[in-house]
């Protein structure tokens, strides 16, 4: 489990989560209005627009307030455009960073996260730059309340690539194409799934094992991440336990 993910159950644990519900269910929206308008409004036949309205759902992002997103994608209703746009980048360390964005002002976006990364002893990057140190997942959550041999079997027969404890929940990894068979296999065989997700997994991780360090790199996380416009943020640093609990305290 990196370190940026283990931020992440940090801060859910702080109430950090709860907090951003808001701008999550905003993001939400973005992405269900890119996914109708790029592949069509029918999650049967729009691979990414049925993952984003299982996230969706999984947010508990209302049923209509998804459907009037769908609906905005298609032009069924008016709405503003928004593309998807990514950002490459470095943390202080080295440490890469990939920043995916959904807005309707490129420009404007391009030159507020290139200001967060100078600001926050970081550097932009030319696209493809740090891209390559990291590879597109499927990652299904599954509750930890599921027999890990069992969980593995079901998964790997559906074409799961690996089963991880995060401590809290199980990660199941898949190929991008293979996350919705994925999931469908474990909730049909009875186990809990809190989430499914495409992410960006680092293939390569740095390893911040000095306090002053470690709080440099997660306060540029943080500011990214903050940004209206901000979908998602990858990185491949990882944290020693001894040195996050000193930074989360």
């Amino acid at each position: 489990m990196s370190g940026h993910s283990k931020w992440h159950s940090i801060k859910h644990k702080k109430g950090a989560a709860d907090a951003a519900r808001g701008k999550l269910f905003a993001v939400l929206i973005r992405q269900i209005e890119v996914a109708a308008r790029t592949g069509g409004g029918d999650p049967a036949t729009n691979a990414t627009l049925r993952t984003m309205v299982q996230k969706a759902r999984d947010s508990s992002l209302p049923v209509d307030t998804i459907q009037r997103a769908i609906r905005r994608g298609t032009g069924e209703e008016e709405g503003v455009t928004y593309e998807s746009v990514t950002y490459e980048g470095y943390a202080p360390g080295g440490v890469a960073v990939i920043v995916q964005a959904l807005t309707d002002n490129r420009n404007r976006t391009s030159a507020e996260i290139k200001n967060l990364f100078s600001r926050n002893g970081g550097s932009f990057a030319e696209p493809g730059a740090v891209s390559w140190q990291f590879e597109r997942k499927g990652v299904v959550e599954v509750d930890k309340s599921a027999d890990e041999d069992e969980l593995m079997l079901v998964a790997a027969d559906a074409g799961a690539e690996d089963v991880q404890d995060t401590g809290e929940t199980w990660h199941v990894t898949t190929p991008p194409t293979d996350l919705h068979a994925v999931r469908t296999a474990i909730e049909e065989a009875g186990f809990t799934v809190k989430s499914g997700d495409l992410t960006m997994i680092p293939t390569t991780v740095v390893e911040l094992s000095q306090e002053s360090q470690a709080k440099t790199v997660l306060r540029l996380m943080d500011v990214l991440e903050d940004h209206d416009d901000t979908e998602a943020v990858y990185a491949n640093f990882d944290i020693p336990d001894a040195v996050l609990e000193a930074v989360s305290s």
